[in-house]
């Protein structure tokens, strides 16, 4: 491999894209050079000869075979099912297709890349179970399966905007129709504080009354979530910006590099090593198996980003901005945290963070590491941050912390599952009560008396 690595395509291509990440990894036994070019195309090269490698089904068993064994799972009976270009399980990474598609006995799946190789999702038949019966609903993903995904965004965005109009409305009828009796004021008969005398009425009256407010804000924020109007910028740089915040050109270090074998590190297994840069300055991480991120000395490279050149790639991104403050965040704060699901892997701390003078006063968040820009928020931003984020995951103050999250999470659902299932039974009486066959309407002393709801009639 350190013979032939001058063979990785390290400069400029014709179309203008260049190299914006390499990592050096083991695939199927042998060493491979996972590429990212500027324009986001991946590309898997042999490390021995320089050539473009996919997997092939035979070789995405075996890598099926090696992962279930670092898991520590059975690996008896992996079959390959498929290959396909966009399975409903993936999000935005249309880069690596197409994906084989391995089984194993027990009812695991894993989808592996067949351009580079890597393993980018595993589950469980209860994960799917799980998926289909929630992800897949609550995103409308059944319109890709019928080829109607073009329209999927914007179905998102009117049934967001309607479930927000429902829950208005029925808060401002429920609140109208209470009547606590405070104060000696009058309620309905026999004490009653609510017109229902009908069960699922009831329960519909109560758990909109007490849970509303919360439906209205998941219902609001998931209408906010699909960006109406285009309100909200963007939380990350496109890839035209990427490539303006690291910059021309290929530090030496880089292209002259050979592989030679790492000094053994105590706890931790290497799995990748991966060259990072920011125009002339370049940093080389080792990867090990836990997640651990390991600095490598090299002649020529940094361990870390310096300041300047993170202060540089920062201007490149923002062009005309000032920059007037910046500081070394050690601990997360309420725009850049991990998630219930991520860990220092996904959300690295040290970070540095830079503040603009532009309009929006940006702040623009960056890993010292490996010089990725890990998030950028302008006003609107953060404003997105708590009226999506905020309202729809409740992850903020002493509600982010777990079990507490999930007390207050489960509490809310169990009153969003009473409202919504109450809601389809009502509407499905008066749906059969408007569509039954007209019923000859009675008379009374020549009055016409018309057919009503029982829990209408209920009312006082």
């Amino acid at each position: 491999a350190a013979e032939n690595s001058r063979q990785v395509p390290v400069d400029s291509g014709k179309d203008g894209s260049f190299i914006a990440d390499a990592r050096l990894v083991r695939v199927d036994g042998q060493p491979r050079w996972l590429v990212e070019d500027s324009k986001g195309l991946r590309f898997s090269l042999s490390a021995i000869d320089g050539s473009i490698v996919n997997v092939s089904p035979e070789q995405a068993l075996r890598i099926a075979e090696h992962w279930y064994q670092a898991e520590q799972t059975g690996v008896s009976g992996l079959t390959y099912l498929e290959t396909v270009d966009n399975p409903v399980i993936l999000r935005n990474q249309n880069a690596l297709r197409p994906f084989h598609r391995i089984a194993n006995f027990s009812g695991g799946e894993l989808l592996i890349s067949a351009r580079t190789g890597e393993v980018l999702h595993a589950s469980t038949r209860m994960d799917r179970a799980l998926y289909y019966a929630g992800n897949w609903i609550h995103l409308f993903k059944p319109l890709e399966a019928l080829g109607l995904g073009e329209i999927r965004h914007d179905v998102q965005l009117w049934s967001g905007a309607a479930a927000t109009i429902a829950c208005v409305t029925g808060l401002i009828i429920g609140w109208l129709r209470w009547r606590p009796g405070f104060g000696g004021k009058p309620t309905y008969s026999q004490g009653r504080t609510q017109p229902y005398r009908e069960f699922w009425f009831k329960w519909h009256f109560w758990t909109g009354l007490l849970g509303g407010t919360v439906a209205l804000g998941w219902a609001l924020s998931g209408f906010i979530d699909t960006n109406p109007g285009k309100l909200f910028s963007a939380g990350n740089p496109d890839r035209a910006e990427l490539s303006r915040f690291q910059g021309d050109g290929l530090p030496d270090v880089m292209r002259d590099w050979r592989p030679e074998p790492l000094a053994p590190i105590e706890g931790s297994d290497i799995v990748e090593l991966n060259w990072r840069r920011l125009s002339d300055e370049a940093v080389l991480v080792a990867h090990g198996r836990d997640g651990r991120r390991l600095p490598q000395s090299v002649d020529g490279a940094a361990t870390s980003f310096s300041k300047p050149a993170l202060m540089a790639a920062v201007q490149r991104l923002v062009k005309d901005a000032e920059i007037v403050g910046q500081e070394i965040l050690t601990d997360y704060d309420s725009y850049y945290y991990p998630r219930h699901h991520q860990g220092s892997v996904e959300k690295p701390l040290p970070v540095v963070t830079v503040q603009l003078a532009d309009e929006g006063a940006t702040r623009v968040y960056m890993d010292p590491l490996d010089g990725r820009v890990l998030a950028r928020l302008d006003d609107s931003r953060r404003v997105y941050r708590w009226l999506y984020s905020g309202l729809h995951h409740w992850d903020f103050g002493w509600l982010y912390y777990r079990p507490i999250w999930d007390a207050w999470m489960l509490t809310w659902v169990g009153f969003g599952l009473v409202l919504g299932v109450s809601s389809v039974v009502i509407g499905w009486k008066r749906l059969k009560k408007t569509f039954a066959p007209k019923k000859k309407r009675a008379t009374r002393g020549g009055r016409v008396v018309e057919p009503v709801l029982a829990a209408e009639s209920a009312g006082d």
